[in-house]
């Protein structure tokens, strides 16, 4: 896919630093950085000056450590996206693709349940062994298909708030890995898998229009 050739406001970089830490769920300073084609070393600098603040905290998961957000940075990023997409005036596109994304976002959790489950016998938890072709063959296509709608979405958001560029591309590139027969690539954890990206962009459209994703 090419780049979208029309793109919205810019966002700041200190916004962009907090945010990436948001939808990333955790992330180090590298991650932080590289999620939005940051400098190195000012976003370094920006997230000690966040922790400063009580807006991001280092923490540990098992083997994964970076810096997570708090209830304090939350809410600090939820004003600066609310003052952003006010000057943006992107609000109604940003709402319209939201609407549009929740069936898609329904489509996709199932087909990464499809793809780790596969019921046999009465059991509805039996585990997808990948023995089956025509089952994951069935997964690819959904997948391909949330590929190709996804597209217009991302290109729509982006002519609003430049930062929602790429959604699109990197799910595609997933996809792609996927069908070369690397199935972690659907819905893994530490790689940008088709789940990880999707669930990105899900963060990211629910907090920037500042809805409680419990909601």
């Amino acid at each position: 896919m090419t780049h979208n050739p029309v793109l919205g406001r810019s966002s700041q970089p200190e916004l962009l630093v907090l945010h990436s830490v948001r939808i990333q769920g955790m992330a180090d300073d590298d991650a932080v950085a590289v999620r939005f084609g940051l400098d190195e070393a000012d976003t370094r600098e920006t997230l000690l000056d966040d922790e400063a603040y009580g807006w991001i905290r280092k923490a540990a998961f098992g083997a994964t450590a970076g810096w997570s957000m708090t209830d304090r940075g939350r809410a600090e990023d939820d004003r600066r996206l609310a003052e952003e997409l006010a000057d943006s005036g992107g609000r109604p596109v940003v709402e319209q693709v939201h609407e549009a994304f929740g069936p898609l976002n329904a489509r996709l959790l199932q087909a990464c349940t499809d793809w780790q489950l596969r019921p046999e016998d009465g059991d509805r938890l039996s585990v997808n062994t990948h023995t089956d072709p025509a089952w994951d063959a069935a997964v690819l296509a959904e997948l391909e298909a949330l590929d190709d709608e996804l597209a217009p979405l991302v290109r729509e958001l982006s002519s609003r708030l430049a930062r929602f560029e790429g959604y699109d591309e990197r799910f595609s590139t997933a996809l792609a890995h996927a069908r070369s027969g690397r199935g972690e690539w659907v819905a893994g954890t530490g790689i940008e898998s088709c789940h990880v990206v999707w669930m990105e962009l899900h963060e990211d459209l629910i907090s920037t229009l500042g809805i409680q994703r419990d909601a």
